[in-house]
């Protein structure tokens, strides 16, 4: 229960610093994992009667909203990739606590493993990006997010006066 709090309190950070990069889609799924990791705590911490089933249509109802940032996220391939590998776990993991089944249980605990596989290497590939200043691993970029990274300054800079927060007079 110590480490679903400690995460809760890394991605809500991680949330904040997002909001404050402008990256709202990062922010927005930030904090909405911050807020799984909390209600997984307190369900399972409190011992609460039927918690798997409350689990269990809490990560169905997360399955859709997942289903939804995955359907915008897609210029940012390798968050993408990250939300549509998560899609099937959230089905198994919703559907075993519903009915219990044990083979359910295990197959979502296998796809948490290739959430986290695909989640490190993104996260890698991006942290190697950042420290050479290159794109050195694939993540599949794709419309401006692959502009910005292979165009030049005045790529990254257009329509910035219409970006949040650029006003003409205060």
């Amino acid at each position: 229960m110590a480490c679903a709090f400690r995460c809760t309190a890394l991605q809500f950070l991680v949330s904040f610093l997002a909001f404050g990069a402008r990256d709202v889609i990062a922010a927005t799924l930030m904090g909405t994992f911050a807020g799984s990791w909390l209600a997984y705590a307190l369900v399972m911490g409190t011992g609460a009667s039927g918690g798997p089933k409350v689990l269990g249509v809490f990560n169905l109802a997360f399955l859709c909203f997942g289903a939804l940032m995955a359907a915008v996220t897609r210029p940012k391939r390798a968050l993408w990739l990250v939300l549509v590998v998560s899609l099937p776990r959230w089905a198994a993991t919703g559907l075993a606590g519903l009915t219990g089944a044990e083979w359910l249980i295990r197959t979502a605990g296998a796809l948490g493993l290739l959430v986290a596989l695909v989640s490190t290497y993104a996260a890698f590939a991006l942290m190697l990006e950042d420290m050479r200043s290159e794109e050195v691993l694939p993540i599949g970029r794709s419309g401006p997010a692959h502009h910005a990274v292979e165009g030049d300054l005045s790529v990254q800079l257009r329509n910035l006066e219409r970006q949040a927060g650029v006003r003409r007079t205060l």
